[in-house]
């Protein structure tokens, strides 16, 4: 019990750093009621966060509020693991697409990460790396019919595609039929703004490309596979034109 309730004061207290950074006006009784205790706990909470050297200000009087200074937090962002590679293949997307609006950090920004990976990590993240492909940005077409895909199935996508692990999923393909597949997520493809998975497809028993998009619901599964060579891959993208001839105009992030 005294476990949980730590646990939930510290949750507590990363809520209010985040909130009165945020909020431009919060008051001991409003965050009581938001965070369901009492006003005495959240002014002990308070006390507690300036111990710790939080730049917290108070204004006097009924109904003072009390604030967080907006500058407080910069350089003090936690990332765990998997948050540091989405952020990082994230800026490498960015880079490969070679936008020239809000660029200029972004190489000291993926320095500074790669820096904080011990090296099994940092090689992890190479090969993660590898398995992202940039092609040619997507038709008119397509684009007017691509999608937000489902969020359960982008995490977990992710996931399986991170771990290697096989996915069910039910798929409507460009003629509107839906089946069942079960996948292995090799590699994944950017034709911005519309992502592809490239996958070995089990039902066909064969290399087949699948847009996120068109993908309607996604279960993992704990069954793991291989890494197949990319080259493979690419000459089933360049047979479905989704890959400019020569192979080259593909290009992985690592």
């Amino acid at each position: 019990m005294a476990r949980t309730k730590t646990y939930d004061r510290l949750k507590r207290l990363d809520l209010l750093a985040a909130q009165l950074k945020q909020d431009s006006h919060c008051t001991i009784k409003d965050l009581a009621a938001q965070h369901n205790v009492s006003e005495r706990t959240i002014c002990r909470d308070l006390q507690l966060m300036r111990d710790q050297g939080l730049p917290i200000d108070a204004d006097r009087g009924r109904g003072g509020g009390v604030r967080l200074d907006q500058n407080w937090g910069v350089g003090r962002l936690n990332l765990n693991y998997t948050q540091a590679v989405d952020l990082l293949i994230s800026i490498a997307v960015a880079e490969q697409m070679n936008s020239a609006i809000f660029l200029a950090n972004l190489g000291s920004i993926r320095r500074q990460l790669v820096a904080s990976f011990a090296p099994d990590k940092r090689r992890q993240v190479d090969r993660i790396k590898s398995r992202i492909l940039i092609g040619p940005t997507a038709s008119t077409p397509v684009q007017n019919t691509n999608a937000p895909a489902p969020s359960r199935v982008i995490q977990t996508l992710h996931q399986c595609f991170l771990t290697q692990k096989n996915i069910a999923i039910t798929y409507c393909d460009e003629a509107k039929r839906t089946t069942d597949r079960h996948i292995e997520p090799h590699y994944l493809l950017l034709n911005y703004p519309v992502w592809y998975v490239l996958a070995v497809d089990h039902l066909r028993c064969d290399l087949r490309t699948f847009r996120c998009d068109r993908i309607l619901s996604a279960m993992a599964t704990e069954d793991r596979f291989q890494l197949h060579p990319k080259q493979a891959f690419v000459q089933l993208l360049e047979q479905k034109g989704l890959l400019r001839l020569p192979s080259d105009h593909t290009q992985s992030l690592a």
